[in-house]
């Protein structure tokens, strides 16, 4: 049987600081931190519910970040 490969870290950073940025901003500032997937979707878009390591998700109005959450 093949072993589970080991999920990559997450980053330790926290979602609340990346509200209110520019989505642009954010997404650099994520990348920089070490998020490896940043996601930034429309306010009310359907999106599956697992659990990813190393993702940043932005919930995006006007460029501008209103919500975020990770994995």
């Amino acid at each position: 049987m093949a072993s589970l490969s080991t999920p990559p870290a997450q980053p330790d950073d926290a979602p609340e600081p990346y509200v209110g940025l520019a989505a642009d901003t954010a997404e650099q500032l994520a990348r920089s931190r070490g998020w490896d997937t940043v996601r930034a979707v429309p306010p009310g878009t359907f999106l599956t519910m697992e659990f990813r390591s190393g993702r940043i998700n932005f919930q995006v109005e006007d460029a501008t970040v209103t919500r975020c959450w990770v994995g």
